[in-house]
């Protein structure tokens, strides 16, 4: 079942017996699409999640934890201004389209109610919150601007008057005045058809709701009682996800009439809980997709950058290797200079390295003779010199691709704080420019991953350069053993003992491997060593560290159970 209009209709029973009355405490918006305001009422907090995201729009409660951005966007500051301490009055569906009306009253620094309505919109790539004035139906701002170069019949952006979508000529179910009897009763009517065929006389069908109605309708020997049977459904629901033949998930308000035709089953006590388990993964997944598409940007124009470079200094080099080439020939102009004259363009002479076999020597015509032969002596000068420098610079260059392919492995594993992070590290590197948004927040490093190795021991992870950096040198302590996947790209992995058993350095060495470029292979060589024996170079970039003394073991990736 989609979000669809009757799963709306349901959602928002759900969230006006538990939100109705209840005070927005805090405001947060910790995805570019996706709000998340707090809640007080019934003496419980609530975390209402409001989604514009174009792949998984929805309204819900949540109980997932998320990570807020150091720099609040101006909409979360729009909404904090307008919305942080004010009363939720009522939650309407407009009609039974994906549209939710939040009527809101709070008061202004004169101490004046003011009534306003945050509208939401769950549709696809058409999401939208937006933030209205009830009086005067002025818009206050929107998640997403929408200008009539976009749209030419509503404009989505502040001071603009709000117009709702433009409504579809389809029956709202629940004024249906039994439309759908005279639909089942033509002849030949099959469950697809008439699917259709509901979803087009009915607002807010989706397709597997209007199967669902259709195969009801069909098996009814009462046609009323099946239709109010069905709509009830979604008053008092009973939520459940089904997992179908092919291993694919589908989430309804209650279980369809087909349900034997599902391999599974998961039950669950509200709308939301459902959509937390649902989208757990999937809503994960794509957030960090969509926070990671800037940064690969970055590190894949960077990659690029450098890779030209590598190829300048290895002509340069190639170059150099030729030194000798006028070294010989500023020696021989300078041995018989008496045999040069002013205006020459070339010369051919014994060349005394080779058996004094004719050398043709080119000549700048303009230049005296031992200018000429100085002009041979400063070229080769130039290029000797140049070598250190070049080398100097592709050892640079080659530590910095390093350190980007090392940043797309974690991105690679990465959960949306772990980009966020990321993020923050390229700033601080000077690869990205943050954006001066309001009183910037002083950073704050998440915490390792942690795990239990099979005897109980903690074993934690970093998942990115900066938690790396904190878990060998702020956390750790100097007796632990400390782990990484030996000449690639991968996570620091640290042991909390300094005396662990083979199994757990084996089951470490495991998660080092699991976390690390060679993910997908068999045999990985992991170096182990204590703590203390780790150094970090001055000027060094997140994550680069110097060690010596280490053992290594060979492994195959594989994950632990998470602490």
């Amino acid at each position: 079942m989609a979000f669809d209009g009757l799963f709306t209709h349901a959602m928002v029973q759900e969230l006006k017996k538990q939100l109705v009355g209840g005070r927005i405490n805090r405001i947060s918006q910790p995805y570019p699409a996706e709000v998340l305001m707090v809640v007080r009422a019934h003496r419980h907090n609530q975390t209402m999640l409001l989604s514009a995201n174009p792949s998984y729009p929805r309204i819900q409660i949540t109980t997932i934890p998320y990570q807020n951005p150091a720099v609040p966007t101006n909409f979360t500051m729009t909404l904090r201004k307008y919305l942080e301490s004010a009363v939720i009055n009522d939650i309407k569906q407009v009609g039974n389209d994906r549209i939710v009306e939040f009527y809101l009253s709070t008061r202004d620094e004169l101490g004046d109610v003011k009534e306003l309505v945050l509208v939401v919109e769950i549709m696809a790539r058409h999401s939208n919150v937006t933030l209205v004035q009830r009086q005067t139906g002025k818009i206050i701002d929107a998640i997403k601007h929408v200008g009539s170069d976009v749209n030419r019949v509503r404009t989505l952006l502040p001071g603009a008057q709000f117009i709702m979508p433009p409504k579809q000529k389809k029956t709202n179910p629940y004024q249906a005045n039994q439309h759908y009897s005279d639909l089942v009763r033509q002849d030949g009517m099959d469950q697809d058809q008439l699917a259709h065929d509901l979803q087009q006389q009915y607002e807010g069908l989706g397709r597997e709701t209007s199967r669902d109605l259709a195969s009801r309708l069909l098996a009814a020997d009462n046609l009323p009682i099946a239709y109010g049977s069905f709509l009830r459904g979604f008053e008092e629901p009973k939520p459940v996800i089904l997992t179908d033949q092919k291993g694919k998930k589908h989430f309804f308000a209650f279980p369809p009439l087909n349900v034997s035709d599902y391999s599974d089953k998961q039950s669950f006590p509200t709308l939301s809980a459902m959509l937390d388990a649902f989208y757990a993964n999937k809503a994960e997944t794509d957030r960090t997709r969509e926070l990671a598409g800037q940064v690969l940007q970055v590190i894949n124009n960077e990659l690029k950058k450098d890779r030209r470079k590598i190829k300048k200094f290895q002509k340069a080099l190639a170059e150099a290797a030729q030194a000798d080439y006028y070294r010989i020939r500023g020696e021989i102009l300078t041995t018989y200079l008496n045999r040069l004259h002013g205006g020459m363009k070339e010369i051919v002479l014994p060349n005394f390295y080779d058996d004094n076999h004719p050398l043709k020597i080119k000549l700048k015509p303009e230049l005296s003779p031992s200018r000429n032969a100085q002009h041979y002596f400063t070229r080769y000068d130039k290029l000797k010199k140049s070598v250190a420098h070049v080398n100097e610079q592709m050892a640079k260059t080659n530590t910095e691709i390093d350190y980007f392919n090392g940043i797309k492995t974690q991105l690679a594993i990465a959960a949306p704080a772990d980009v966020q992070e990321i993020k923050l590290e390229l700033e601080q590197e000077g690869y990205l420019r943050h954006k001066k948004q309001g009183k910037r927040r002083k950073p704050r490093v998440s915490k390792p991953q942690q795990f239990k190795a099979s005897d109980g021991t903690v074993i934690l992870v970093g998942k990115n350069n900066l938690q790396n950096d904190r878990l060998s040198f702020k956390i750790a302590n100097k007796n632990d053993t400390w782990l990484h996947v030996k000449d690639m790209p991968g996570s620091h992995v640290v042991i909390r003992s300094n005396n662990p058993s083979q199994q757990t350095i084996l089951e470490a060495a495991q998660l080092a491997a699991y976390f690390s470029k060679a993910r997908q292979s068999d045999n990985v060589p992991v170096d182990f060593l204590p703590v203390k024996e780790l150094h970090k170079p001055h000027g060094a970039k997140p994550g680069f560290v110097t060690f010596r003394g280490q053992t290594t073991i060979k492994v195959t990736p594989k994950p632990l159970n998470k602490k």
